[in-house]
């Protein structure tokens, strides 16, 4: 039929399973993702930024400030949103209740990780696209990816920022589909909620426009070189897609409504909702300049985002690479072409930028686990074919072989300088082991293609080895060895030390009888992210070098010691820890010391 949408966009009742089953299977990974990300949502000690944030939250819950600062901060939707708890526990319950209720770490995230579910059931609403076993695949990667579920624990921007991102992807589509204008108002206020969030949205945006162009060019030039040529003359397209949408006048009027709802948001964000504007937008316009001058730090190789990918999240990597190859090279889906080219180029974009931190990780696990999705669907619906099991295979090897037996070396300005390698068995065993059973299991990939029943063992296998591995990284990394610096997304991060000396400090503080009225000195020049822990204390000073005080408990750091025995060693005593040189952790180079009175330690 003229002017219909290729049979390849859509995949409504694809038989690949009951609606029954479809609803039971999306809420088990909905229950699933939420579980994960809620269970024991106190147990990480917040980051040096979760502090920083979390007391950005303390001014604005408390006395009702916020202002946005371009130099060093980035966008005020995680306050805001942030902030509705506490502010709700005191409209009902009072000032006190809700310090005590609605400002506690498990309520800070509670909101990223339920922005984090929130992705999860985005991706749901891509079944029409990518069928039923690529969305329920792609949602159930990303509620098991171990950093999805790390940083969804973690009162930063990213996981609204990622969600934000995703949500203009699926209301778009939704517009497109439905023609209804509340979707492109939903998607124009996703993109709104973007840009207010943080800064890289100069990143994402570009991205997502630049896949769309070049998906569009792509099929464009397949059908010209097929001679499959269109039997409309562009022009003619245009004005049909434009008829498709109720005409030019009312198309121009829901565009030009969702462009004044997109700045609209803008405005009640970075204007505090008008109590800083307009101040608040105008240096909203100056935060890019700021911020390119800032990528110098937390400076990495180009390749950092792939190892990190490849040492946490190799599985999703993997399935990403091979669901992009089958996507370009099938050519059977526009949306897997497009999120093909937004999981790879931002992280190419990303990778040019000096400035390399784990969590931005969080923008490419979302498109690799939809484009992943899309693999395993295929994997699942083409069991006469052994490419993409064959690839899988491949790729599996190739990241075992070049991460864990063959290294790269860099030199000092992060470019590669050398390959270093390492093939003893009695270390590597196990990986030689899963290299030498990947490939006999190509030959058992090659000899079952006449037989269907053998084949679909394929998608089986592949589903097993990325639950299990995924799995068993999401649990070690999340709930074992989440102040390990040793793991990727463990970046600069707080010891569990810390929440150690706080308890000793509340223990002092309530056998003085003062309770948050003790007086404490902290002296340390690095002492985030206690002001957020200490935030109910009332005479808490942070001096960031040794001073003449006589407060009850005084914090130095290891550091300092020489100086802190000379000026205090007569009044106070140090706290032990337990540890041989009594010093807590605070994190990785930073310990600290907590001393107390020799009055009070009687």
């Amino acid at each position: 039929m003229k002017g219909a949408p290729p049979p390849d966009q859509t995949h409504p009742f694809d038989g690949a399973m009951s609606e029954r089953a479809w609803r039971l299977s999306s809420v088990g990974i909905l229950i699933v993702g939420a579980f994960l990300r809620l269970y024991h949502l106190s147990l990480v000690p917040l980051h040096h930024d979760e502090g920083v944030n979390g007391n950005f939250l303390v001014t604005l819950v408390r006395e009702g400030k916020y202002t946005y600062n371009p130099e060093n901060y980035h966008g005020p939707t995680l306050y805001f949103f942030s902030a509705v708890i506490p502010w709700v526990a005191r409209f009902f319950g009072g000032k006190a209740f809700g310090d005590n209720y609605g400002l506690t770490t498990f309520n800070i995230r509670l909101v990223t990780a339920a922005f984090g579910i929130g992705t999860i059931w985005l991706v749901l609403l891509l079944r029409k696209r990518i069928g039923t076993i690529g969305a329920l695949a792609a949602a159930g990667l990303i509620a098991i990816s171990p950093g999805a579920v790390y940083l969804s624990r973690y009162f930063i921007h990213e996981s609204l920022f990622v969600f934000f991102t995703l949500g203009i992807v699926v209301a778009a589509l939704k517009f497109y589909d439905s023609r209804r204008a509340a979707y492109l108002i939903l998607a124009a206020i996703s993109a709104a909620l973007m840009v207010a969030t943080k800064e890289t949205w100069i990143i994402n945006g570009p991205v997502l426009l630049i896949a769309l162009i070049t998906t569009n060019v792509y099929f464009r030039l397949r059908e010209m070189l097929a001679g499959r040529r269109s039997e409309w003359p562009l022009g003619e397209r245009l004005r049909q897609t434009i008829e498709r949408f109720g005409g030019p006048v009312p198309l121009a009027t829901v565009a030009l409504t969702a462009f004044a709802v997109f700045i609209t948001v803008n405005v009640l964000f970075y204007s505090s909702f008008f109590t800083n504007y307009p101040k608040g937008v105008s240096d909203a316009m100056q935060t890019l300049r700021f911020w390119s001058h800032r990528t110098h730090e937390h400076e990495h190789p180009f390749l950092q985002y792939f190892e990190w990918l490849r040492q946490m999240e190799s599985p999703l990597l993997l399935l990403g690479g091979v669901g992009a190859a089958l996507a370009v090279w099938r050519g059977d889906n526009r949306l897997a072409v497009f999120v093909s080219q937004w999981a790879f180029g931002l992280l190419v974009a990303y990778s040019l930028v000096g400035y390399k931190t784990p969590w931005i990780s969080l923008n490419f696990i979302v498109p690799l686990a939809i484009i992943g999705g899309y693999a395993l669907e295929q994997l699942y619906r083409r069991v006469g074919e052994p490419w993409a099991p064959l690839a899988m295979i491949v790729g599996g090897i190739g990241l075992l072989v070049f991460g864990r037996l063959v290294t790269l070396k860099h030199g000092d300005a992060g470019a590669i300088s050398g390959i270093t390698w390492d093939f003893d068995p009695a270390t590597h065993w196990l990986v030689m082991t899963a290299i030498l059973l990947m490939a006999v299991y190509v030959g058992y990939v090659l000899y079952s293609r006449t037989d269907r029943q053998k084949r679909s063992l394929n998608f089986y296998v592949a589903a097993a080895i990325v639950l299990g591995v995924l799995g068993y990284q999401m649990y070690e990394l999340n709930f074992v060895h989440y102040d390990d610096d040793q793991y990727a997304y463990v970046y600069a991060h707080t010891r569990r030390e810390l929440l150690t000396m706080l308890d000793q400090i509340d223990r002092i503080s309530n056998r003085m009888g003062t309770g948050t009225d003790t007086g404490i000195a902290i002296v340390s020049p690095d002492y985030w992210p206690m002001p957020w822990y200490l935030r109910d204390y009332k005479k808490v000073g942070y001096y960031q070098q040794i001073v003449a005080t006589n407060e009850p408990i005084i914090i130095g750091s290891t550091a300092q010691e020489e100086q802190l025995k000379a000026t205090y060693g007569d009044r106070y005593v140090l706290v032990p820890s337990g540890k041989d040189d009594g010093a807590f952790a605070l994190r990785p180079g930073v310990d600290l010391l907590l001393y107390v009175r020799k009055d009070v330690a009687k």
